[in-house]
């Protein structure tokens, strides 16, 4: 039961994430599907044709605005997408299901969580958590995130 609470949880976090970029799809295009005309070079014009293709897909009322309800539809749309292909990579036994085993494992976890333990304790205090937070924070900030709080 904690597995299918888990993968729950991973399917929403990624409609999440897919919500809030519904129109950044970025590295995610492809090269070709950039370069409209095929002649081996992106225009700044062929940018924002494919931009606005993606909204114009996203705005399924067609009123030149995205609401709330068309943001999610398209976030979840990406978010199933998603899960259907981590479910293609992961499912090792191929029975339909993620165990604990075959879930992928964070790529920098290690990492992240010494960059935390700063005393190298083995364990984040309180005020290592906070500092880690405050840390992000100006993080996101210079990237041009609005803070989350």
């Amino acid at each position: 039961m904690k597995q299918a609470g888990f993968i729950a949880a991973v399917v929403i976090a990624a409609a999440g994430v897919a919500g809030t970029a519904v129109l950044a799809k970025g590295p995610h295009a492809t090269f070709q599907e950039l370069d409209a005309d095929g002649n081996g070079e992106i225009t700044q014009a062929e940018m924002e044709a494919h931009r606005t293709a993606r909204f114009a897909k996203a705005d399924t009322d067609g009123d030149g605005k995205l609401s709330l309800e068309e943001a999610k539809a398209k976030g979840q749309e990406r978010a199933a997408k998603r899960a259907a292909k981590m479910f293609e990579r992961h499912d090792a036994n191929k029975d339909g299901f993620l165990d604990a085993e075959e879930l992928p494992k964070p790529r920098r976890a290690g990492k992240f969580f010494d960059r935390m333990d700063k005393d190298g304790s083995g364990g984040i205090s309180e005020a290592e958590f906070a500092e880690a937070r405050e840390r992000m924070k100006e993080h996101r900030k210079k990237r041009g995130h609005q803070d989350q709080d």
